[in-house]
């Protein structure tokens, strides 16, 4: 599974005006509505409704927001940069600056956990990470996002 087969450029976006965890949810949502044509009623509602089982802010400033919607073919995912970092109940208490959200159809199983892996591992990258923070500029930060997460040997 490649990167790019989740994420579309035009899914990539950076708010200077996300100032809670409810906004950036809701700016998620409407991003995705936008470009996939889920209904941003619907995405904001299963984002709010995962949040409620346990926070997905998973550290160093990354979080990973993700949902089930009816209608889907098959998993897509939006990403943000926010200029100003939020609180998003992160397991490491720190605020939030790179959120990539995953919207996956209702029936998929193993698929949307692949991909969940997929975004951690790019986004678990610390000099990834700090590519992506030094650049405002969306076209810029698809590239970065889906270069190739090379496989490491541990």
């Amino acid at each position: 599974m490649q990167m790019s087969s989740l994420l579309k450029p035009e899914a990539v976006r950076v708010l200077s005006s996300a100032s809670s965890k409810k906004r950036l949810l809701q700016e998620l949502g409407e991003t995705a509505g936008a470009v996939y044509g889920i209904d941003p009623v619907v995405a904001v509602r299963a984002l709010q409704e995962r949040e409620s089982l346990g926070p997905t802010g998973v550290g160093n400033g990354v979080a990973l927001p993700h949902a089930h919607v009816d209608g889907l073919e098959k998993v897509v995912g939006v990403f943000v940069l926010l200029e100003k970092p939020i609180d998003f109940d992160a397991v490491d208490k720190l605020p939030v600056d790179l959120a990539f959200a995953l919207f996956a159809p209702s029936d998929a199983g193993v698929e949307h956990l692949k991909a969940l892996a997929k975004v951690s591992r790019a986004l678990r990258d610390a000099a990834r990470c700090g590519k992506l923070r030094s650049n405002k500029n969306a076209s810029t930060l698809y590239t970065i996002i889906t270069e190739d997460v090379s496989k490491q040997v541990a």
